[in-house]
């Protein structure tokens, strides 16, 4: 039954982001998706933060400049990977 309220879908673009921490401190952001989108800050939140405002900019350089906003696409992941040290260490 309708209830006389349009339903409002948010729609979001999904990208992932990699962060380095820096040896001096803070972190450094690139998203491989959008090459030329980095960024960086002081705490993992602010790092975050402003990798979110420099993909909105870098999207919207795109879309002025008539080039396809690329979309998320997850082709990569992450693990972490055991490595026995005895493999290394010779008698």
């Amino acid at each position: 039954m309708y209830n006389g309220r349009m339903s409002k879908t948010k729609k979001v673009l999904q990208y992932e982001a990699v962060f380095h921490p820096e040896p001096e401190g803070g972190f450094s952001v690139s998203v491989p998706r959008l090459p030329g989108c980095f960024s960086e800050g002081n705490t993992l939140e602010d790092a975050e933060a402003n990798i979110s405002e420099a993909i909105i900019c870098h999207l919207e350089g795109l879309a002025k400049s008539e080039n396809k906003v690329p979309k998320h696409q997850k082709s990569t992941f992450m693990r972490t990977i055991d490595i026995d040290l005895r493999y290394f260490v010779h008698p």
